[in-house]
């Protein structure tokens, strides 16, 4: 029997998790506790709570595996884990992928038909026809870090024929279907510059701190769009936001913001060529699922002594 602690509050998830492993023990712990049966877990399942996890781990010196169900594991890097001697984190990479590109290629596709200039119209009952319309196929997106969203993205745009560029550390094209090349991340603004839109899927790590930097926005067309559906911090929020307020590009379509929650008076609501969404591109109900599944792939491999999926390189950060 192994015992399975669940991190944090997961509306049916530990049920789910116990109809599946009826063999195992699955002890629930939330944000406030108790923990005191955090001594007894073997494997813990959580979200991606810096405080509970640290605490959690401080009362189980014996944990050595946490599955986290976020993709981004930038806030996990505490001490806790990255110190502990032979601890395995995994990540939820993978079970986001389909929502968030299904996203992306939906906010280029608003850009490109100007649905947001339409919904105003509408609420203002004025029949606007001054618009001219652009197509995805034949433009040239951009997409910086293609991991398995970034791959997603990828291969969803080249249905629409796009012509696409990506942008990584790794710079073959094995496994990338779609993609036409790929660069290093040294020569991003050199490729912006080609953007009809950039989408930003790359993990936040100090390397891609920053990374859309006032430079690479300089760079890019007076009509290109950027999409970040990451990490706030990888894009230059400054560099953007007087890009926005110029017009010096066409838009930008963000998800993942710099604050979060959005303060209510911040300026971002109320720029016409912003698309605001509240970290939601990776809304779906089958999330849960192939979370579920995922982990369990991962607890079969676990007891087996087989080697996990999604193991987190803690000195990269992802």
């Amino acid at each position: 029997m192994t015992t399975i602690a669940v991190l944090g509050s997961f509306p049916s998830m530990p049920d789910e998790l116990e109809r599946a492993v009826p063999g195992d023990r699955v002890v629930r712990i939330d944000r406030k506790g108790p923990f005191d049966r955090a001594a007894e877990a073997e494997v813990a399942l959580g979200a991606p709570h810096a405080d509970l996890i640290g605490e959690f781990l401080r009362r189980s010196p014996d944990l050595r595996w946490l599955h986290t169900v976020s993709a981004g594991v930038e806030r996990l890097l505490i001490p806790e884990i990255t110190q502990r001697e032979g601890f395995t984190l995994t990540n939820n990479s993978g079970a986001y992928d389909v929502p968030i590109a299904e996203f992306v290629i939906a906010t280029m596709l608003a850009a490109a038909k100007h649905l947001p200039d339409y919904q105003r119209a509408q609420t203002e009952a004025h029949w606007q026809r001054e618009h001219t319309h652009t197509e995805l196929r034949d433009a040239t997106l951009v997409v910086l870090g293609m991991g398995s969203i970034g791959g997603e993205v990828a291969r969803l745009a080249c249905g629409f024929g796009m012509n696409v560029i990506g942008v990584r550390r790794r710079l073959d094209l094995a496994g990338i279907p779609g993609v036409s090349r790929v660069v290093p991340p040294e020569a991003l603004a050199d490729v912006a510059s080609e953007a009809d839109f950039l989408a930003v899927t790359a993990p936040l790590t100090p390397a891609t701190k920053g990374l859309v930097s006032r430079e690479v926005i300089a760079r890019m067309k007076p009509s290109a769009w950027i999409v970040n559906i990451a990490r706030g911090a990888i894009v230059d929020e400054p560099a953007l936001l007087e890009a926005l307020r110029e017009r010096r590009i066409g838009g930008a379509a963000i998800d993942a913001w710099w604050t979060e929650p959005l303060p209510g008076e911040s300026e971002w609501w109320s720029l016409p060529n912003v698309i605001a969404t509240p970290h939601a591109s990776h809304s779906s109900p089958r999330v849960r699922e192939r979370t579920l599944a995922l982990f369990l792939e991962n607890l079969r491999r676990w007891k087996a002594k087989e080697p996990l999926l999604n193991v987190v390189d803690l000195r990269a950060g992802y």
